[in-house]
C-alpha cells in the first residue's frame, strides 16, 4: 500500500472505504465491535495522515473503536484473527504493536494519559517533536476523571490534540447537560473566524471599545460548545464534519500547529457506510456473527441469560414494590435494566459512564427507605471501588449490587474478565456476599437481595448458567447457609456461583472413573457457613473448590482463612480458581482449556493426584 501520507484527498477517501469494507467483512463473520469503530474510520485515516504513531502517542478511549487503527498499522492480514483466541485483541494493546501506546478497554483513561504522556515528552525536551493525539467519544465525556484531566491540562497548557468523537450515541443514548452542549449545532468556521478576528482588533482598541468587543466575543461564545473547554483554558475548534477528510485534515494540522491542548469536535454518524446500522443507539454497538445483506444475527440462542433472568425477576418485584429502585452505568440493556427502566423511568436510571456517581447516588436513596440496586458488570465495578467503601458499606445501607458478567466473558479479554469481584468485596466490612448456581437460584437472589437490610452483593455470569436448571432444587437462600447438593463421596467438592455449575459438570466426570464426589454449594463466601465445613472436616479429607473468579483473595482463600488451625490439619484445599494472572481474550471454552478448567481436564488432574496419594 503506498504511504499514507504520500495519498491525495480522493485517495485516502478510497482508503477509508477499503478499511470500513474490510472491518464489515470480518465483524459480520466473528463478532465485535462495529457501529463505533465504522464511524471513526475517516477520523483515525486523517489521523494517521496528520501525526505520526511511531513517535506520537496515539491513545484511544476505550478503543474498541480503533480497528481502523490496527488495519493502518501493519494488522490488514492478522485482522482476519480479531479477537479470537491466540488472535489480535479487540482493544489496543502495546505486547501486540508497538503503534499501540497503552492498553485501553474502560472509559474515559485517555486525556489522563495524554496528560502524563505530554509531561514526559516535555521532561524528555521532544516538545515540537512529538505531541499526544487522543480520540475520546461524546458517551466518555460523562466520566469525572476527563475533567479531572482537563482541569489540569487547561491549567499547564501541555501541548494536545483531542479529538472529540461526537455521534450523538455512546453505547447507550448519552446521558445528561455535557452531552447536549457537546452536540449543539452551530457551524464552526463563523465562530472560529469571528474569535480570531475578534482577538487582532482588541490589539488595536481603546479599552473600552475593547471591552465592549470582549463582551460581544464573550456572548457568542456562550451559545457554542466550546464554552465548556475554553473556560478551562483549553482551545476548542469545531464542530466539523468527521466524515470530511478535507476538512478533517485542515482542521488537524491547525491544532497541531497551535502548541497549545486542543480540542477538536468532530461530529460523526455510528456505522457509517453500513445503512442497516447507521442510526442505532446500542444493537450494532457490540455483535455477534451476522448476515451482511439482512443485519440478521447468525448467533444461535443458548436460552434466557442470565441479564435477562435478573432484569425480568426484578421488573416483577418492583411491580408490587414501589421501594425498589435501580441505577446502572450506561449498559441499561447489556445489565438487564433497560426492562425497568422503560416500565419504571420514575424510578430506575442510567447515569452514564459515571460508576463513581451511579453506587454513592444509591446511598441516600437507600437512606431514605428505598432499596436501590445497582446493576453493573464486575470490571466496571472495580472504578465505583471506594464509594462502596465510603459511601455505602461505611452506612451500613442497604445497597444491593448485581454484579454481572461474573468470570470469564470472552473475546473482551483482560480489561473485561470479571475475575476480582470476589476478592476484592470480601475485604470490606458489613457488605454481604453470595452467589446463585442456576436460574432457578438466581430468581431467589434477586429475592433475597430485595429484602436484605444491609449492603449485599450477588454476581452471575455473562451469558447463560453452566448448571442447567431443576437439576437440583431452586431453595431460598438462608443467610451464611451451605447447601449439599451430593452428600456422600470420597472427595468433597465446593462450588460458588457458577463454579458448582463446574464442580458438578467434574463430578459426573469423576463417576465415570470410579470416583465418588460429595458437591457442596456455598451460597455465601461472606459469611461462610462454618459450621458445615467444620464438620465437613471430619468427613472430607481432600477438599477441591470452584469459583469464576481469582484465586488469589477467592473463594478457597475465604475458607482457608476462617478453619480453625485444628480443622485445616485433617485436610488438603486445592482451589482451581483463576490464577494470578491477566485472562487473554478469545471464545470462553478455549480460554478455559488453555486454563485446565475444563470439567474433563479438571477431573483428570483430580484422578492423578487421588492415584499418587494412594
Amino acid at each position: 500500500m503506498k504511504n499514507i501520507k504520500q495519498m491525495s484527498v480522493p485517495e485516502l477517501e478510497a482508503l477509508a472505504q477499503r478499511i470500513r469494507e474490510r472491518i464489515l467483512d470480518v465483524v459480520s463473520r466473528q463478532g465485535g465491535h462495529l457501529s463505533s469503530t465504522l464511524g471513526a474510520t475517516d477520523l483515525i485515516v486523517a489521523m494517521h495522515y496528520v501525526f505520526d504513531a511511531r513517535k506520537d502517542p496515539f491513545l484511544f478511549d476505550v478503543s474498541h473503536q480503533a480497528y481502523a487503527h490496527k488495519l493502518l498499522t501493519d494488522r490488514w492480514d492478522a485482522f482476519e484473527t480479531l479477537r479470537q483466541f491466540g488472535g489480535i485483541s479487540g482493544y489496543t494493546k502495546p505486547s501486540e504493536s508497538p503503534y499501540d501506546y497503552y492498553v485501553a478497554g474502560h472509559s474515559s483513561t485517555s486525556v489522563s494519559l495524554a496528560v502524563g504522556a505530554a509531561k514526559a515528552i516535555r521532561l524528555r525536551n521532544e516538545e515540537g517533536e512529538r505531541i499526544p493525539v487522543v480520540m475520546i467519544g461524546d458517551g466518555a465525556m460523562s466520566a469525572g476523571m476527563v475533567y479531572e484531566a482537563l482541569n489540569e491540562l487547561g491549567d499547564r497548557k501541555y501541548p494536545a490534540v483531542i479529538i472529540l468523537n461526537d455521534n450523538e450515541m455512546s453505547i447507550a443514548k448519552p446521558i445528561g447537560a455535557i452531552s447536549r452542549i457537546l452536540s449543539h449545532a452551530m457551524a464552526s468556521p463563523f465562530y472560529q473566524k469571528f474569535k480570531e478576528r475578534t482577538e487582532k482588533m482588541l490589539d488595536h482598541f481603546p479599552d473600552s471599545a475593547a471591552y465592549m468587543a470582549k463582551r460581544l466575543e464573550e456572548g457568542i461564545r456562550m451559545i457554542t460548545p466550546g464554552i465548556l473547554f475554553e473556560e478551562m483554558g483549553l482551545e476548542y475548534i469545531g464542530p466539523i464534519d468527521g466524515h470530511d477528510m478535507e476538512q478533517l485534515i485542515e482542521t488537524l494540522e491547525t491544532a497541531r500547529e497551535m502548541h497549545k491542548p486542543v480540542i477538536v469536535h468532530a461530529q460523526t454518524v455510528k456505522g457509517k457506510g453500513y445503512k442497516i446500522a447507521e442510526g442505532y443507539f446500542e444493537h450494532w454497538h457490540g455483535v455477534g456473527p451476522f448476515d451482511k445483506e439482512s443485519g440478521e444475527s447468525l448467533k444461535k440462542s443458548n436460552g434466557r441469560s442470565a441479564t435477562q433472568i435478573f432484569g425480568e425477576k426484578l421488573c416483577e418485584l418492583a411491580e408490587k414494590d414501589d421501594r425498589i429502585v435501580g441505577v446502572t452505568a450506561a449498559m441499561p440493556s447489556g445489565t438487564g435494566m433497560k426492562l425497568l427502566m422503560e416500565r419504571f423511568p420514575d424510578r430506575f436510571w442510567d447515569v452514564g459512564i459515571a460508576e463513581q456517581h451511579a453506587v454513592t447516588s444509591m446511598g441516600p436513596l437507600a437512606k431514605e427507605g428505598f432499596k436501590p440496586f445497582v446493576a453493573i458488570y464486575s470490571t466496571f465495578l472495580q472504578r465505583g471501588f471506594d464509594q462502596v467503601v465510603h459511601d455505602i458499606a461505611l452506612m451500613n445501607l442497604p445497597v444491593a449490587f448485581a454484579i454481572d458478567r461474573a468470570g470469564i466473558v470472552g473475546e473482551d479479554g483482560e480489561t473485561h474478565q470479571g475475575a476480582f469481584d470476589i476478592g476484592y468485596l470480601r475485604i470490606i466490612p458489613n457488605l454481604t456476599l453470595f452467589a446463585p448456581r442456576d436460574n432457578g437460584t438466581l430468581e431467589l437472589a434477586v429475592e433475597y437481595a430485595a429484602k436484605f437490610p444491609t449492603p449485599c452483593a450477588f454476581r452471575y455470569p455473562r451469558g447463560s448458567m453452566m448448571l442447567e436448571s431443576g437439576r437440583y432444587e431452586a431453595t431460598p437462600f438462608e443467610l451464611g447457609k451451605a447447601e449439599y447438593l451430593e452428600k456422600e463421596g470420597e472427595i468433597l467438592l465446593i462450588g460458588y456461583g457458577n463454579g458448582v455449575g463446574r464442580a458438578v459438570a467434574v463430578a459426573d466426570r469423576l463417576r465415570e472413573e470410579g470416583v465418588r464426589a460429595a458437591v457442596l454449594d456455598l451460597r455465601f463466601v461472606k459469611p461462610l457457613d462454618l459450621r458445615k465445613l467444620e464438620s465437613a472436616t471430619a468427613k472430607f479429607s481432600r477438599w477441591f473448590v470452584f469459583s469464576d473468579g481469582a484465586k488469589m483473595g477467592g473463594v478457597a482463600s475465604a475458607i482457608a482463612e476462617a478453619l480453625m488451625p485444628e480443622s485445616l490439619e485433617k485436610i488438603e484445599i486445592e482451589s482451581f480458581e483463576y490464577e494470578d494472572r491477566f485472562i487473554p481474550h478469545g471464545n470462553t471454552k478455549l480460554v478455559e482449556e488453555s486454563m485446565g478448567l475444563l470439567p474433563e481436564q479438571i477431573a483428570k488432574k483430580i484422578v492423578g493426584k487421588l492415584a499418587v496419594s494412594g
